[in-house]
């Protein structure tokens, strides 16, 4: 993630899939680094709204995924350096949740009610 202005901090917008935490256009023109292939982001802003949200806490900076405790500890292994949420708050609309489970995925949310020993 590059510098946010501080006028820009307001449109920071959390992915509910991975965590990774962009400003609301740049998941428009560039979809989500990491879950493009199934969530479709990119020149879809109701997509980007459904999949995404204003609501989290904490911020990561992730800048070796492959070498951080950190990362597995969060369950972003594999996912591209960048700024992810701790927690993020919101629901996927179940159709969602349902291509992700058809691409072989397995949704975890990203909300705290899941817990290591549950996924």
């Amino acid at each position: 993630m590059s510098f946010v202005p501080g006028n820009q901090q307001r449109h920071l917008r959390a992915c509910m899939v991975c965590s990774i935490v962009q400003v609301q256009q740049r998941f428009i023109r560039e979809g989500c680094p990491n879950c493009e292939s199934f969530l479709g982001l990119q020149n879809h802003p109701d997509s980007v709204q459904e999949c995404t949200s204003q609501v989290f806490e904490g911020l990561i900076t992730l800048a070796d995924p492959t070498k951080s405790w950190v990362a597995r500890w969060q369950r972003l292994e594999g996912y591209v350096p960048g700024v992810y949420a701790v927690k993020v708050v919101g629901q996927l609309p179940e159709e969602v949740v349902q291509s992700i489970e058809d691409a072989g995925g397995r949704y975890v949310p990203r909300d705290g009610t899941v817990h290591d020993d549950d996924a």
